[in-house]
């Protein structure tokens, strides 16, 4: 696996805590455990709640208001949470986040076997919105996870794990979860409560601490003089702005490393672009396949034939990451991408959307696990959650932005030409990585590219930035 992850830049992984070889594999066990229990919950669950929510009667205005509020959440949060993860909080984080979010679910399915099937829109809305907002925090810091529990030369086979964790759930999750609602509405959220109770389980059972050695637990100082609750002068005001100061440069120190780290960038468009696309593409073949008089069975097979697909690509990415060259995979799986985007702007079947769908999510694993390894082996321990959560607020916002141009283009252009801008858009991003990749995988990331020095992480102790309301 020593091919896909550079040679230099080792140590910034190495300087974590030692802990037994034993250890550190049941940690990536049980952080696989933890993944693929959380994906599973939340497929089970994010299905049925639209159903849940137009059975109830409300409008699919409603619905969309309460995914567009629950994916701004976790947008906005991801960053600001990163924070206290990085500086050693990550832990308490992750666990705390993931009770928060059981008990929400719990809720859920409390108040529909109680409340005659039928809770009201605010208890909804908030269990959602609370759910979200740890789930977010949960994310933000299991981000940096992956750099503090495995050696880099192990790591495109536990991202992969990880990978195929999250291709499994959205197989049998979305399958899984309307069986259950078919028996019963309240047993999808039952099933995502009990799975962030798993979550919970297998954090706290791990025993490394994820704390990096860059990070700085706790506080360590005792207040300035003069800043007792009676002081509340100009000083105190300076005070207080200092301290958001340097509260928004911790946030956006992640900003500052992906901007000034070659392969982060290209990373960050690379990921950045292929999400908006699939979701382009997605949501293009569901517009399509309602204005041909398919139903709702058609997509579901497109989304059983993608999830295969993707499991398969995972499990087989890391014996070919270890056997191909890093700038080769991924050149070859950005040009590749091209023909089967252009294919879909002909496709008016669910198999032909099905097998062209699971051609991307076959071959996208070997990109990502390598792109992603390389991301994590060349970020500082003690700036992973923070630069991590910049990559997946810009994917994430591409993937959100993406079905209303989709819609736009289908609308105006025709059904074909959402899936013909997505293959020129991925040629664009062909040529790019074909020259980036060449520039930046085949040299790696030097361990001087981007001093931490270079990305003050401020003064600010972990408990100004508390996760308070959560039980951490």
């Amino acid at each position: 696996m020593g091919s896909s992850v550079p040679e230099t830049g080792g140590s910034r992984v190495q300087a974590v805590s030692p802990v037994l070889s034993k250890d550190v594999e049941r940690d990536v066990r049980l952080f696989w455990c933890a993944n693929a229990a959380d994906s599973l919950g939340s497929q089970a669950s994010g299905v049925v709640l639209p159903l849940l929510l137009l059975g109830l009667g409300y409008s699919p205005a409603v619905v969309g208001l309460v995914a567009g509020v629950s994916t701004a959440t976790g947008l906005i949060l991801g960053p600001l949470v990163a924070v206290p993860a990085d500086r050693g909080a990550r832990k308490p984080v992750m666990f705390w986040s993931a009770v928060v979010s059981a008990l929400a679910m719990g809720s859920v399915a409390v108040a529909l076997a109680v409340a005659e099937g039928r809770p009201s829109l605010v208890h909804l809305l908030a269990a959602v919105l609370v759910e979200r907002t740890a789930t977010a925090c949960y994310e933000a810091a299991a981000r940096g996870t992956v750099a503090l529990i495995s050696a880099p030369e192990n790591l495109p086979r536990v991202v992969a794990g990880l990978e195929a964790g999250d291709r499994g759930a959205l197989v049998a999750g979305p399958a899984l979860g309307g069986m259950l609602y078919q028996a019963s509405r309240a047993l999808p959220f039952v099933l995502d409560a009990v799975s962030y109770a798993v979550t919970a389980v297998c954090v706290r059972a791990m025993r490394s601490n994820l704390k990096a050695d860059g990070a700085v637990p706790g506080s360590g100082r005792p207040p300035a003089a003069g800043s007792g609750r009676r002081s509340r002068g100009p000083s105190a005001r300076r005070s207080v702005r200092g301290t958001w100061s340097a509260l928004a440069a911790e946030a956006s120190a992640g900003f500052r490393l992906v901007r000034a780290t070659p392969l982060l960038r290209l990373v960050l468009v690379w990921t950045t672009a292929v999400n908006g696309v699939l979701a382009a593409l997605y949501y293009d073949a569901v517009f399509t396949l309602q204005e041909s008089g398919h139903g709702g069975t058609p997509m579901g097979l497109v989304l059983a034939l993608s999830g295969a697909a993707g499991l398969a690509g995972s499990l087989a990415a890391p014996r070919l990451v270890r056997r191909l060259s890093p700038v080769r995979a991924v050149v070859a799986v950005s040009w590749l991408m091209i023909p089967l985007a252009a294919a879909l702007a002909t496709a008016g079947e669910p198999w032909t959307y099905g097998a062209l769908f699971g051609g991307f999510c076959l071959i996208m694993p070997l990109a990502t696990v390598i792109l992603q390894a390389r991301a994590i082996h060349g970020t500082p321990p003690e700036l992973q959650a923070r630069a991590g959560s910049v990559l997946a607020t810009a994917a994430g916002g591409a993937a959100a932005m993406a079905p209303a141009l989709a819609g736009l283009l289908t609308a105006h252009a025709g059904a074909a030409v959402p899936a013909l801008v997505c293959a020129g858009v991925l040629a664009l991003l062909a040529l790019h990585t074909t020259f980036g990749a060449k520039r930046v995988l085949a040299r790696g990331v030097p361990a001087s590219d981007v001093p931490v020095s270079d990305v003050p992480a401020g003064d600010v102790p972990v408990s100004d930035v508390s996760t308070r309301g959560r039980g951490a």
